[in-house]
């Protein structure tokens, strides 16, 4: 394998040794000039937390805590007149620390840090109290729900008032992206990451280019050719002289942090790399020789063809040096096992997939045929490994159900609906559905064609799916039945000559790449965010973003448009040149390390601590504050206590604890 750059190891390594310091010594002239001046907001949230909390008494309760210059209350603390309270106070009374009782950290953290930011205090020198999901949302007892806020609010302003300033962990930042996936969401990402003046490496596993996308006919809701879209995706990556792409390739493992990632591949011999050049205004792609075939993909002129190319059998070692990694990684469709609704037994049994390639291969105006047979009636049945009822269906490979809905299903089981009824006006189409869940701009317009095409609908219970025998006689090869729940529960069996089943989609296996980096993966397998909602296309793991169906089920809208968010985040990540973190990792005080190493055998991130050579001979352990997660597992094990954790010190978690057991033994002798 080639040797890894490591240049940006280097860079991120001479500046270890200043945040380190920055850490152990955080602005100490600050923190000793300001006197601690607390002040308390506790949150109604709307109701979330009064309803259960008398929040009043938890202010009141608040203001009589040694240092606490102000508590107040406020209906909504994170919208704009609750963020002006404090940073008035912060003016007027002087208050230097600030402590919000209200949702969890993870929400509005980062909106009340801005507050102390604009307002010209250390942003750090905020904490959170958690009542809503440590309280109201777990109690029902107002009075103790009222007197476990006050113990939280309490410990939370014994901490406030030891909050030194910190500093962001600065680090330098490649000016590239990694994104691991060619199909329309990886394509989307790298476009977008050249055109913002990034180098992007584009890295797929297959000999071509598109991914699910590729073997689709027309896209709904507008019925554009797939082709098309696929094919303007690709010129245009191929267009950009900042985009390197490789197909045939393979991520073998992920080293380092953000800003500062190696990703080791492997290209097999059929594998072909198109290099950037990134001192021309364009690249000319008519050269490459690359082509789109249907439902086949985007690639070089060798990877169709039937006979592989002479080439060197030996697989090729590429390191690949970036700032951030794109997950672009896809899905995988379901595989019925052998039997399910007569999948792999009765040849008329197909997925949707090869049921769109072959309607787009009849000829219209004749009978349609399937293996040289006429098909007069088609049925389609949804939630093929979707929304999988435990007990009645058997656990996939993974040990699990797969009770997700794939979302995309009711709308492409319709459109291909439509599109057989309108080649061929006297085929009869029937649809065996649980529910239709046409939810996106324009899909519904599909379920009133499919209606006024006289398609016929048969409702079906998730836990009594349809059963599926061969034919008997020249009729017709396959009977479906069900208990319709049109018809109030009446049996009813169909007869048809191709039956397709509407298979779901499943996360795919993303390989080496998740565990490098030790990627979370959410209950159904699909890679995790960080929040839905504020953080939708970030992961846990810093500088690792997604797109597309990597993440869950989606169209080829959604998948785009996470795409272009993911790229947006990345280029915000690295358009400075340098990556700034929170502060919370450990730090190191030489004096007192005495070289036990416990604290690297005990911390669970690979290479956050080593220990180093010092000049006087002995060896002590260094913090990388650019892979430190802030766990403090190696806090607890440090028999000097040379180690600690800012924004989270001992002498802060010892404040908080003497403040928990004050209020118990208060609340113990009312």
């Amino acid at each position: 394998m080639a040797e890894p750059t490591h240049e940006p190891q280097a860079k991120a390594d001479e500046a270890q040794a200043e945040a380190d310091e920055t850490q152990a010594k955080p602005n100490e002239a600050q923190a000793e000039a300001d006197e601690p001046r607390v002040g308390v907001y506790v949150c109604y949230c709307g109701g979330n937390i009064s309803d259960v909390v008398d929040v009043e008494a938890v202010a009141a309760e608040a203001a009589k805590l040694p240092g606490v210059v102000t508590a107040k209350t406020n209906m909504f603390m994170c919208s704009d007149p609750g963020q002006q309270v404090i940073a008035d106070d912060i003016a007027e009374l002087g208050v230097n620390r600030v402590v919000v009782a209200s949702c969890a950290p993870s929400l509005h953290q980062t909106t009340f840090q801005g507050v102390l930011e604009r307002s010209g205090l250390n942003p750090y020198l905020y904490e959170n109290a958690n009542i809503r999901e440590q309280v109201s949302w777990t109690h029902h007892d107002r009075a103790e729900a009222t007197k476990k806020a006050s113990a939280l609010v309490s410990a939370a302003v014994a901490k406030a008032s030891r909050l030194e300033p910190l500093e962001p962990v600065e680090i330098p930042a490649a000016p590239a992206v990694a994104v691991v996936g060619g199909g329309v969401a990886g394509l989307r990402a790298a476009t977008d990451l050249a055109k913002a003046g990034l180098a992007v490496t584009l890295i797929e596993k297959e000999l071509t280019l598109g991914g699910t996308v590729a073997r689709l006919d027309n896209l709904f809701p507008y019925s554009e050719p797939a082709e098309d879209v696929l094919c303007r995706l690709c010129e245009e990556a191929l267009a950009d002289p900042r985009i390197t792409v490789h197909t045939g390739t393979v991520v073998e493992s992920v080293e380092g942090y953000v800003g500062a990632f190696t990703l080791h591949l492997e290209q097999q011999a059929r594998g072909r790399t198109v290099e950037a050049t990134p001192d021309a205004d364009s690249r000319e792609i008519t050269s490459l020789d690359w082509r789109c075939e249907a439902f086949r993909g985007y690639g070089p002129g060798e990877a169709f063809a039937d006979e592989p190319v002479a080439a060197d059998d030996a697989a090729r070692a590429l390191s690949v040096p970036v700032g951030a990694i794109v997950a672009a990684t896809g899905f995988d469709l379901y595989v019925p096992p052998e039997g399910e609704y007569g999948y792999g037994r009765l040849p008329q049994v197909i997925t949707l997939l090869d049921f769109i390639e072959w309607l787009s291969k009849q000829p219209e105006g004749s009978v349609p045929t399937f293996n040289g047979q006429p098909v007069r009636a088609v049925g389609f049945i949804h939630c093929v490994g979707s929304r999988q009822v435990e007990g009645v269906h058997e656990p996939g490979p993974n040990g699990r159900i797969n009770e997700h809905c794939s979302r995309v299903c009711c709308t492409a089981t319709l459109h291909c609906a439509c599109d057989l009824r309108d080649k061929f006006p006297d085929v009869v189409a029937y649809e065996f559905y649980q529910d239709i869940r046409a939810y996106g701009r324009g899909h519904e317009e599909h379920y009133d064609r499919a209606s006024l095409a006289n398609v016929i609908f048969l409702q079906y219970d998730g836990a009594q799916p349809p059963k599926v025998v061969a034919g008997e006689g020249d009729d017709h090869p396959v009977l479906v039945s069900c208990l319709d729940g049109l018809t109030w529960g009446e049996e009813v069996e169909v007869g048809v000559d191709l039956l397709v089943l509407a298979v779901g989609m499943v996360a795919a296996d993303v390989g080496n790449l998740a565990t490098s980096l030790k990627l979370p993966v959410s209950a159904d397998g699909f890679l995790q965010e960080v929040h839905p909602k504020l953080r939708p296309v970030e992961q846990a793991v810093n500088g690792v973003l997604l797109a597309g169906t990597c993440q869950a089920p989606k169209d080829v809208t959604e998948s785009c448009a996470s795409a272009s968010a993911a790229a947006a985040k990345a280029y915000g990540l690295l358009a400075s040149g340098e990556v700034k973190l929170d502060p919370y990792v450990a730090h190191v005080d030489p004096e007192l390390c005495e070289g036990h190493a416990a604290c690297v055998e005990e911390c669970p991130v690979d290479r956050a601590i080593a220990m180093e050579d010092y000049p006087d001979g002995s060896r002590k352990a260094m913090v990388n504050p650019a892979i430190c997660t802030g766990c403090g597992a190696c806090v607890a094990v440090c028999p000097t206590q040379a180690i600690d954790l800012s924004g989270w010190t001992l002498e802060a978690y010892e404040a908080m604890v003497d403040a928990l057991l004050l209020s118990h033994s208060e609340v113990s002798a009312l």
